[in-house]
């Protein structure tokens, strides 16, 4: 929802303020700024930046309600800046009969960690990321210490780096605040560490610890309905979650199983669903996108692309992903003007399909595995989840922040994870079926997904839109084009 800034040294004030506007995408709405116990809230053309050692900065996409939400949150001499969505603040709310002074999901960290603290900043951080149901990266400071964490699965990015030359150690939400600062070693905060002051702290990994996989003989014995049963229930339950307060929702959507589960249960609950889908006029995205939305009954906005618009996208899309990488490029294009057409509509919130491939078998590697190692091949899948955060997550949340849209991902909530890892793969894979995902397509026969997109092939994102061939065969072969890797070395430094 947001976009989040920290900065420690001297002389700062001008280089919180170029931070936060390298990150004015992600949060339009407002803006607003802590520096040595001063805070200023408003336009961050307007803001009063002080000079000090020691400031947080916050950029606010407003989603549902926040007119009384600004970041910086101060209580006491505890101040938070958070970007995400905790979804169980009400439970929280009313298990430690908490008040709330703004209107902000995000206050109940704060809440939390001064209803918890003992002396010790970390610990209390720790006792409060255990109570949390959410997608999140934040930072806290309690007038001497600062820790900044993220989620579980790592949905939401957190970067961090030092210039030694000035002293300077930065934290935020893009690896581009850091670059314009100066900072050009950028490193990543993974979902199982902590930053606690400067130091990187290793800590117990939530997600690890909830993909606690059965004894694989109890595994084959478990009924495949009951899991069904349970399964399809999680997603409807997740789905409810990310859209909680919210008329409509977008859905990148491919025509897949994926995105088309997700799209028929938000209109099955009740919620305006707009689909959004792009790739080459032949391309098999938009050929199954529209035939299902039709099917559905569902608005679809389409964009068909060709050579001239991916060479128009090609340095937006690097922009985003802040790194020369061909195959996140391919793939975060089609998301990317997707959530630029979902920006144009008044959107700010969209829904994707990740995970669902990992945590069910989709790639056709997963089928190798199995043939190899039969059910222990459920620990390559668990080794892919635990990693989506350094590439699928990182750039999705990078493409459609971008256009200041929020990306939710309702297959990677922590109870689908769980039941998912615990799923035989026997059920996922059948050796005979070259499909793969079975039991997620027999759910989405259940829900009621027409039975062509229930049996359509797997294509990845970046060959199912067209965008790959177009960009490796045509584009990147362009004289202008060739020298766009060694252009971005510069660019980001």
């Amino acid at each position: 929802m947001c976009g989040i800034a920290g900065i420690m040294g001297t002389d700062i004030s001008k280089k919180l303020y170029d931070m936060l506007l390298s990150l004015k995408h992600r949060g339009p709405d407002g803006s607003g700024i802590f520096i040595d116990g001063i805070t200023s809230y408003g336009n961050l053309n307007n803001l009063k930046i002080p000079e000090g050692s020691f400031g947080l900065g916050h950029n606010l996409l407003s989603i549902v309600g926040c007119e009384s939400g600004s970041q910086p949150i101060i209580y006491d001499n505890y101040v938070l800046v958070c970007n995400g969505e905790i979804y169980n603040f009400n439970e929280l709310k009313n298990k430690f009969n908490i008040n709330f002074k703004t209107d902000s999901d995000c206050e109940i960290i704060i809440s939390l960690i001064k209803m918890f603290y003992n002396g010790s900043l970390y610990d209390a951080v720790l006792k409060t990321i255990e109570q949390l149901d959410g997608d999140y990266s934040f930072a806290v400071y309690d007038g001497k210490n600062f820790a900044a964490v993220r989620d579980p699965v790592g949905v939401k990015p957190l970067y961090f780096g030092e210039n030694e030359g000035e002293e300077i150690f930065a934290f935020a939400s893009e690896k581009k605040a850091l670059w314009k600062i100066g900072i050009n070693d950028v490193k990543t905060v993974p979902p199982d560490s902590m930053l606690y002051n400067k130091e990187l702290i290793k800590i117990y990994n939530k997600l690890n610890e909830t993909i606690n996989m059965q004894n694989l003989e109890q595994q084959s014995n478990l009924s495949k309905e009951i899991l069904k049963k349970q399964l399809k229930d999680l997603l409807i339950t997740s789905v409810k979650k990310r859209v909680s307060g919210l008329s409509t929702v977008g859905i990148l959507f491919s025509g897949g199983i994926d995105s088309t589960i997700i799209a028929k249960i938000t209109d099955d609950l009740g919620i305006k669903t707009c689909l959004y889908s792009v790739g080459h006029k032949d391309s098999a995205d938009l050929k199954f996108a529209r035939k299902t939305a039709e099917e559905m009954n569902l608005p679809l906005k389409t964009k068909v692309i060709d050579v001239d618009d991916v060479k128009k996208y090609l340095i937006p899309v690097l922009d985003a992903v802040e790194e020369f990488n061909i195959m996140k490029i391919g793939v975060g294009m089609p998301a990317y003007i997707a959530a630029e057409m979902a920006h144009e509509d008044n959107l700010k919130v969209m829904l994707s399909g990740q995970g669902a491939d990992e945590l069910f078998g989709g790639y056709n590697r997963y089928l190798k595995f199995y043939e190899e190692k039969g059910e222990m091949a459920q620990e390559d899948l668990k080794k892919d989840i635990l990693n989506l955060y350094h590439v699928n997550l990182q750039r999705d949340d990078a493409v459609t922040m971008a256009n200041s849209i929020e990306l939710r991902v309702p297959y990677l909530d922590p109870d689908i994870i769980n039941i998912a890892m615990n799923i035989p793969m026997k059920y996922k894979i059948n050796k005979e079926d070259t499909l793969r995902k079975c039991i997620l397509r027999e759910v989405g026969a259940e829900l009621g997904v027409p039975e062509e997109i229930v049996k359509r092939p797997k294509k990845a994102a970046q060959y199912g839109s067209g965008i790959h061939k177009m960009l490796v065969k045509k584009v990147l072969k362009e004289e202008s084009f060739k020298n766009i890797p060694n252009k971005f070395d510069q660019y980001s430094n």
